[in-house]
């Protein structure tokens, strides 16, 4: 065997996380993928199909508002499921005001339902584009949500998810739509 292939004996010993500087990334996508898994077998035997409401925030500089989750990597549009006896209007307007201290003060355009299944093959989303809205103090981080913002189209966050942008191309750039998130 060539020299190259031995751990030299004058060398210092490599950690055991070497060449593994993504090790607290990597253990985070464990770990989120582990608490989906559970939070939708709960989902599962609670309920039949899941149904969501998500909603594109435009404000009038032509902004997109976004929430970062603390239980999930990335950047969203906000929203959330419908409750039993809720409906998809009612549910919005509670997510609005949880998740972004934002009120609705028009009523928001059905933009399109969407199957999740990266969440389950029993997860829709409906998607409103909401343009008329109050925010009377910007949102205050807490449990859930670590941090909102209004993002111009050509400033969205780096870590902004895949399906969000595929949204917001839909909605500003006539993006073919799709009926998958």
């Amino acid at each position: 065997m060539a020299d190259t292939d031995h751990a030299r004996p004058d060398a210092p010993a490599a950690p055991p996380e070497a060449g593994r500087a993504d090790t607290p990334a990597r253990l985070r996508r464990v770990g989120e993928r582990g608490l989906r898994r559970v939070m939708h077998v709960w989902w599962r035997l609670s309920r039949g199909l899941t149904f969501g409401v998500r909603a594109l925030v435009i404000d009038r500089d032509g902004r997109v508002f976004l929430v970062k989750h603390s239980y999930v990597s990335g950047w969203y549009l906000p929203g959330g499921g419908v409750e039993p006896g809720e409906s998809m209007h009612e549910a919005l307007g509670r997510e609005l005001r949880e998740e972004g201290n934002l009120h609705l003060t028009g009523t928001p355009a059905l933009h399109g339902i969407y199957l999740n299944a990266h969440v389950s093959r029993r997860d829709h989303v409906a998607l409103f584009v909401v343009r008329e809205f109050e925010q009377p103090a910007p949102m205050v981080p807490n449990h859930e949500i670590v941090a909102t913002g209004f993002f111009a189209l050509d400033a969205l966050p780096a870590e902004t998810t895949r399906g969000t942008r595929a949204r917001i191309a839909e909605v500003f750039r006539g993006a073919p739509g799709t009926d998958r998130w």
